[in-house]
């Protein structure tokens, strides 16, 4: 078995069973960004999940793009009650996601910005489930974390509502509290800028790099407006992004 193959079935395990791993192996930590998005397609597989959707963020407006595909059976509806006990260390994140009306297929040359843009069909506000496989979170190599889908433990979707380009995408206003009080400690703001400039580089990175369709189906979110909440109780965490339907997850 290849080192890729080793994490791959490791971190499989781990989501599976709710676990977390102990330190990584120097060996076991991907080469490179390349060696990280191999894994994340091999867990996929490892746990029989398809595509469902994808998280894509940056920590500035003009730095680099990550993004990691999401499980469908790990994406719930709005409302959903969800254990406590099946995500570590569980941070809560406010998002907006979007999905295209048509699909971009596998090609040899890089669509444009406009094109992408173009196929923007709707929009809606999600709540990400932050976790982690790795005990030593957030102390772990950045690579591994993007291995491990990027920290993805679960996305809840809002109701999606026809795509605004003039919506202020780069800092709305917003509300996010959890039994009852705010949890939002800055001016709201996604660090990325405005999270459209990433959706070019997810087409790319699929239909490009990986030979995969980008489709109607899959919904895109985007990064926190909030920064990450860790709840230290059982509660209900509700999100209203004005000019969105509210969105909310229960946590037993």
């Amino acid at each position: 078995m290849t080192t890729i193959e080793t994490l791959s079935e490791r971190l499989a395990a781990a989501r599976r069973d709710h676990q977390t791993l102990d330190a990584l192996p120097a060996e076991l930590t991907p080469v490179d960004a390349n060696a990280a998005y191999t894994i994340q397609h091999d867990i996929l597989q490892r746990i029989d999940a398809q595509i469902g959707g994808w998280k894509i963020g940056a920590k500035s407006a003009s730095g680099p793009i990550q993004g990691a595909p999401l499980p469908d059976h790990d994406i719930y509806r709005d409302g959903v009650n969800l254990r406590r006990d099946a995500f570590t260390p569980l941070g809560l994140e406010l998002e907006i996601a979007f999905r295209f009306g048509r699909r971009f297929e596998p090609a040899s040359e890089p669509y444009s910005e406009a094109e992408v843009h173009a196929g923007i069909e709707s929009m809606g506000t999600t709540i990400e489930i932050v976790a982690s496989r790795f005990a030593a979170w957030p102390n772990v190599d950045k690579l591994a974390q993007l291995a491990d889908l990027q920290n993805n433990g679960a996305l809840i979707l809002g109701e999606f509502i026809p795509y605004r380009e003039d919506f202020p995408f780069e800092a709305p206003s917003l509300r996010f509290s959890f039994k009852g009080e705010d949890v939002v400690r800055a001016t709201p703001a996604n660090p990325c800028g405005d999270p459209r400039r990433l959706l070019t580089w997810l087409v790319n990175h699929c239909a490009v790099e990986r030979g995969l369709a980008v489709t109607p189906d899959m919904v895109i979110t985007t990064g926190s407006y909030t920064g990450m909440f860790f709840p230290q109780s059982a509660g209900t965490a509700h999100g209203r992004i004005e000019g969105f339907a509210p969105i909310s997850v229960t946590l037993y």
